[in-house]
């Protein structure tokens, strides 16, 4: 006989609220007592303050947003609170009793007692008023280092959850395929493989803290035709499944991400939002994903306005649903009324309603929502007198100096050194001209997605919350005995040369030029770097090039230094430059490792996680790129960078020697082991970092010529040396075949070891035998690495 188990509840405790019960019991139990009107409320958000007479902060905001009766919807209850904190200035501890007010009012009004989940953007940094403002994506990719963002994301997610936000919406794990795309500055990088493993590090971090993190943009975003925002994906499934799936496939399987978000796009026809192959079948029911999907901001109602698949709300509505969205962001437009309606037709089943719900309360129970004991004040307020406002008021840190000290570890990290004729570092100039409309901004370290640009500007009237010193600041600080002069030269993207004449009167009698150039970050056509701010080609914005090569002309040595959002082709100064420095927004501390860098207190620790196009009208081009993309004589077109992925300069030198291949050959289930010794061989303390590159000579489809399949940083001492070993396993040499399914094939392979994808330094040729082998999301995805002094090291750094 089996015999009956009984858990005894308190019988005033609803199932839902039993913190004893199983997660999926009590969901159901409450599903059951829900009304129809009840259950569509738990799917969408509300978006209290934003503005409907103008697209400021996000596409097509005045066609989309609505004004809300939120006393009239608070009685069904409210799934989410879109952007309490990053829609206007607001103290954080205000911003939190506010926030808490709110909950107080939303478990007031419905019957059930349950929270709304609050989100926020994290992309660089929370998005709140004084909070700290982080290095952008593309400098993360920079650092070659997950660990470190994996610490920032941490730090994020626990300035997040002190005021009661609940869910943020990053990282963005885009490829990029098009440096014109405004949003290149949020993305990681042009390899899959990089951006794959920093964008996991990240969720790990925001995780552990408590956040729900939001993959996005699922998926193919940033291949848009022509790098235009929102415009139509013209992919076939093999670079989607190889280039475009492959950072999303190693987060959901390794970080333990809870939410992801459907891209704006169309890919061959059919949009991400009603796509259910993309939403349920490979994501869910292959991948195995069980959290919840939101729509980009207005994404559902675009089934109707910009697709035109959708005949009506209602319609779109349904399609989302029955694709796999289970939740409307910003705030309600189809999962509302329209949705209502479509059930009460026939055209939407309640079972759609029911499956995207238990979703949805699934991950409120593990956030602990639904419990008895759920208070909505959140930990920065805790022990605090609420009923005083005013006295709450600065007592909430958003930037404490353990954040500023992870901002400016990245800052470090990922400022690149691209190009030095032996010019810095710079020891005691007597005079440094510092020209360009980048050198006295402090806006031009931030992306488009921290606070000060994306919402701040809207409020002149407010200070930006933190210190965001300007380069003439950092360097002037670094300099205390160089007389520094300053002149604009041009503006960022004006077309006026006026300011020349002055420039180039300062070059010529300084015994350096610095010349702060680059982007203005800003939204929608209000910059040139951010979302929608694409470019028509790579060439610097406005008359900055013209600006750049006259300075080189002076005689000077020019030192280029860009604050950008995107990589662009620099002409001449590729070439003619005494130095380039390139840093990708990087954040309130960002000055200051830039002025590091120049003046050699800062050994320069970044690597490009794009490549720099040696001219501007080349598109697209990446370095994942096939032989026949790549110079040839039957064009008189040449794509070769000025400077490939993965490259960076040190005030060091390294050698690489003794590669050991443990077995040439193995099965296409095997795996090979290499060693090589790397050494310092400079009078100064760096780093390198070591990236394993692969070739298949021949396959049969069509690769890339090389693609990353692994990296570490190695830091080293003066004379010391290390023996790095790195197994590679047969797995990371798979593709999608022409049937479709991923394969490891037989055959010649070379694992290239080298300092960029441009610059190889040892190469082992190996060999996989055996039958054509199928693998499937199983696989293993990364070659393992492992550090150990060198036994045959000598010199001052040997560590025994």
């Amino acid at each position: 006989m089996i015999p009956i188990v009984t858990v005894e509840t308190d019988p005033t405790t609803p199932i839902w609220n039993d913190p004893d019960q199983d997660v999926e019991t009590r969901v159901d139990a409450l599903i059951t007592e829900m009304t129809l009107a009840e259950k569509v409320a738990q799917l969408f958000g509300v978006w209290v303050g934003a503005s409907g007479d103008g697209g400021e902060v996000a596409p097509h905001q005045h066609d989309m947003e609505e004004t809300v009766d939120l006393d009239a919807l608070l009685p069904d209850g409210l799934g989410q609170l879109t952007r309490p904190f990053g829609t206007a200035p607001v103290d954080p501890a205000i911003g939190a009793l506010s926030l808490l007010r709110t909950q107080e009012r939303i478990t007031g009004a419905n019957r059930f007692g349950i929270p709304a989940l609050a989100h926020e953007e994290c992309l660089a940094g929370f998005a709140a008023w004084g909070a700290t403002a982080y290095p952008v994506p593309l400098s993360w990719g920079a650092t070659f280092d997950p660990a470190l963002i994996r610490e920032m994301a941490g730090a994020i997610g626990a300035d997040m959850r002190s005021v009661g936000v609940h869910q943020g919406l990053a990282p963005v794990l885009d490829v990029i395929r098009d440096v014109r795309w405004g949003r290149v500055e949020e993305t990681i990088g042009e390899d899959p493989y990089l951006v794959g493993t920093i964008a996991t590090a990240y969720i790990r971090g925001l995780e552990s803290a408590g956040i729900v993190a939001t993959l996005k943009h699922f998926a193919g975003y940033s291949a848009s035709v022509a790098g235009r925002n929102l415009a139509p994906v013209a992919m076939g499934t093999r670079e989607r499944a190889d280039v475009m799936l492959v950072p999303f496939e190693m987060a959901v399987r390794e970080s333990g991400v809870r939410s992801v978000m459907h891209a704006y796009t169309d890919t061959d026809g059919v949009p991400s939002a009603a796509d259910e192959w993309l939403l349920t079948v490979l994501l869910r029911d292959t991948w195995g994903f069980d959290g919840t999907v939101v729509a980009d901001y207005f994404g559902i109602a675009f089934l109707k306005t910009l697709h035109g698949v959708a005949g009506c709300f209602g319609e779109a509505a349904g399609a989302a649903l029955a694709a796999g969205v289970d939740v409307e962001l910003p705030t309600v437009k189809t999962f509302g009324r329209p949705l209502l309606d479509a059930v009460a037709a026939g055209r939407v089943p309640i079972a759609l309603i029911d499956r995207a719900l238990r979703r949805v309360l699934i991950q409120k129970a593990r956030l602990g929502l639904l419990d008895p004991g759920w208070s909505p004040v959140p930990p920065g307020l805790a022990g605090a007198d609420l009923s005083d406002a005013e006295a709450l008021r600065g007592s909430v840190c958003l930037d404490s100096a353990a954040n500023r000290a992870i901002a400016r570890r990245m800052a470090e990290r990922a400022i690149v050194l691209l190009r030095n004729d032996g010019t810095l570092p710079l020891r005691r100039p007597g005079r440094i001209a510092l020209i360009g409309p980048n050198a006295d901004d402090p806006l031009a370290v931030l992306g488009c997605y921290s606070f000060p640009v994306h919402v701040g500007v809207r409020y002149p009237e407010m200070p930006a919350g933190i210190d965001l010193p300007t380069l003439r600041e950092a360097l002037a600080a670094e300099f205390p005995g160089t007389e520094i002069v300053t002149a604009l030269g041009a503006t960022v993207d004006g077309p006026g040369t006026g300011g020349f004449a002055e420039a180039i009167e300062l070059a010529r009698g300084a015994d350096v030029v610095v010349a702060a150039l680059g982007d203005r970050a800003g939204l929608f056509g209000r910059g040139t770097s951010g979302e929608g701010c694409d470019a028509e080609s790579a060439a610097l914005p406005g008359v900055q090039q013209d600006l750049l090569d006259a300075l080189i002309g002076t005689g000077t040595p020019v030192v280029a230094t860009l604050l950008s959002g995107r990589p662009y082709a620099l002409g001449r100064a590729a070439e003619d430059a005494a130095a380039i420095v390139q840093s990708f927004f990087p954040g309130q501390e960002g000055t200051s490792a830039i002025a590091g860098v120049i003046s050699g207190r800062l050994d320069p620790a970044g690597r490009l996680p794009v490549s720099i196009p040696r001219r501007p009208g080349v598109h697209p081009s990446s370095y994942l790129s096939a032989r026949l993309a790549h110079a040839s004589e039957v064009s008189n077109i040449d794509p070769t960078p000025a400077f490939g992925f993965g490259h960076g300069l040190t005030y060091t030198a390294f050698e690489w020697s003794g590669l050991e291949v443990g077995v040439a050959e193995t099965g296409t289930d095997g795996e090979v082991n290499l060693g090589f010794t790397l050494r310092n061989s400079g009078d100064r303390e760096g780093g390198e970092v070591v990236q394993l590159y692969l070739h298949d000579p021949v396959a049969s489809v069509v690769q890339p010529v090389q693609r990353l399949v692994g990296y570490v940083r190695v830091p080293l001492a003066p004379g010391e040396a290390q023996r790095v070993r790195v197994t590679v396993p047969a797995d990371v040499a798979s593709f999608t075949g022409r049937d479709g399914r991923r394969i490891v094939e037989p055959g010649e392979l070379e694992l290239r070891l080298g300092a960029s994808s441009t610059d190889p330094r040892l190469t082992a040729t190996v060999t996989l035998t055996g039958p054509v082998r199928h693998v499937d999301h199983t696989r293993r995805l990364h070659a393992t690495f492992t550090l150990s002094c060198d036994d045959h090291a000598t010199g001052p750094g040997h560590r025994p």
